[in-house]
């Protein structure tokens, strides 16, 4: 969990074992200097310098002199994330120093690395300490290591313990930390409050469905407002279009969005940027009942449009739906959906590259520039206007699903889209919010994409007043 990630990163305690970190280029540098014996031992041992790779070296009386380990880049956090776990337990301090940016990601991908979800059961083994590196900037290792943690934690909860009711009091819980307000409409105050897709979901859950709606400035009245909207579906079923055992076994994760928004807003707020934030999280369940939404209804938008479900299982678009239109109700300076919307981007992309449309050429661009600088990858995809066609009904304003099997990540986008306001900077990021298996800081389970990049982008535009238009990536 989170504390543990960050007590895995302590202050000097004097007697640490020095830790040389060593890429392929600098390991052969750093041998040259070196006695035959020494590159004798890191030969033996097949220390190349490569990521996950570590040796022991001895000092000249047999103890622990210190412990070599390898980086494909000294910059890339995952070059880091194995260590707490593989490393000989411990306290270790990286000399010589890194640079700032180096420092950052060995002291970000450490903590990464010592993450365990361990609300059920017992860690028996504690992971290896890491003195906090020279040249680092521990607080906003802090803020970012506290906003991933969460994410993970709140995606990797069971659904048993994180329904609706849950997710919202973590919301409370998050916003009385940070001095934010949190407003909440449930049940069937979402029809009187004109909510009506919302409720249409989540109607057949004996766990009520919900909007969470976060409010928090950290400026005046005039500042820039940035608005988070994050997919809530507690669990999915899929509903009336039940989904097969094998595609609902992680269907907690289906909250994955409204986790990210929660997350980033974490660390916006534990910043103090100078912006309005506005954090919207329909949180529902979808059940199977009696009371269940069926497929060729239709249904009721906070738009005003009307749209027939085509199938059951393409819920979050739908809660989604009245989300984005509850921002269209004030001026946006950026909105941001996160959302583990659809299978067809895993298809296009896979598991572990979040999918990213954008209305705003520049703001694409911009933060596809941060992407790159943070490591934290995504991928663009067309807002392919012509693929709206597919989204006909022949009873309805449009339909929750395209005809045919082709371009479901386009055309989801392309439905969200008509619930944006108009002339409002919008990116959507359709992600699996899940680690299929063991990584190097990245264990099995919940996990948090674009997160790195989306706040570089927001905490630039607030510190130096970047728009769209002025934004010369």
């Amino acid at each position: 969990m989170t504390n543990h990630m960050l007590a895995s990163l302590v202050e000097s305690p004097g007697n640490a074992t020095p830790l040389r970190i060593l890429d392929a280029d600098s390991l052969e540098r750093w041998l040259a200097t070196q006695e035959d014996h020494v590159r004798s031992w890191v030969a033996a041992n097949g220390f190349s310098a490569k990521s996950g790779n570590f040796c022991a070296l001895p000092d000249g009386k047999g103890y622990l002199g210190e412990m070599l380990v390898g980086v494909d880049d000294f910059d890339d956090i995952w070059s880091y994330g194995s260590l707490p776990y593989s490393l000989p337990p411990g306290t270790y301090e990286i000399q010589p120093a890194l640079g700032s940016a180096s420092a950052n990601a060995a002291a970000l991908g450490w903590a990464l690395g010592s993450y365990t979800y361990s609300q059920y059961r017992k860690v028996d083994r504690l992971s290896a300490s890491l003195v906090w590196p020279l040249n680092c900037d521990p607080v906003t290792v802090q803020r970012l290591v506290g906003g991933i943690g969460l994410t993970r934690d709140l995606i990797n909860t069971p659904a048993n313990d994180m329904g609706p009711a849950e997710l919202e009091q973590a919301a409370r819980s998050l916003a009385g930390t940070h001095g934010a307000s949190c407003q909440v409409t449930s049940a069937d105050s979402l029809l009187e409050e004109n909510y009506p897709a919302i409720h249409a979901v989540g109607r057949a859950s004996t766990r009520a469905p919900r909007l969470i709606d976060l409010r928090w400035s950290g400026g005046d009245e005039s500042a820039p407002l940035v608005v988070l909207v994050g997919k809530g579906v507690c669990f999915d079923t899929g509903g009336l279009d039940l989904k097969p055992a094998d595609g609902m076994k992680i269907m907690k994760k289906d909250m994955g969005g409204a986790a990210h928004v929660l997350g980033l807003a974490s660390i916006i707020m534990e910043a103090e940027l100078p912006l309005r934030l506005r954090v919207l999280i329909p949180a529902v369940e979808n059940s199977v009942s009696g009371d269940a939404f069926r497929p060729m209804d239709v249904l009721q938008t906070r738009k005003g449009l009307t749209v027939e479900v085509g199938n059951t299982d393409a819920e979050g678009r739908l809660v989604l739906a009245d989300a984005l239109s509850e921002a269209g109700n004030e001026t946006v300076d950026l909105l941001f959906d996160f959302a583990t919307l659809t299978g067809a981007a895993r298809v296009a992309l896979g598991p572990d590259l979040p999918a990213m449309f954008c209305n705003d050429d520049a703001l694409a661009t911009a933060l596809l520039r941060h992407a790159e600088t943070q490591r934290d990858s995504i991928w663009r995809l067309p807002l392919h206007q012509p693929y709206k066609q597919k989204l006909k009904s022949k009873i309805a304003d449009l339909s929750n699903i395209s005809e045919g099997p082709f371009a479901g990540s386009i055309t989801a986008a392309l439905f969200l889209e008509y619930f944006v306001p108009p002339k409002t900077p919008w990116v959507h990021f359709d992600i699996y919010a899940w680690n299929q298996s063991d990584r190097p800081g990245r264990p099995t389970g919940g996990e948090a994409m674009a997160l790195r990049a989306v706040y570089s982008l927001i905490e630039e535009r607030a510190l130096t007043g970047r728009t769209p238009s002025n934004d010369s990536a």
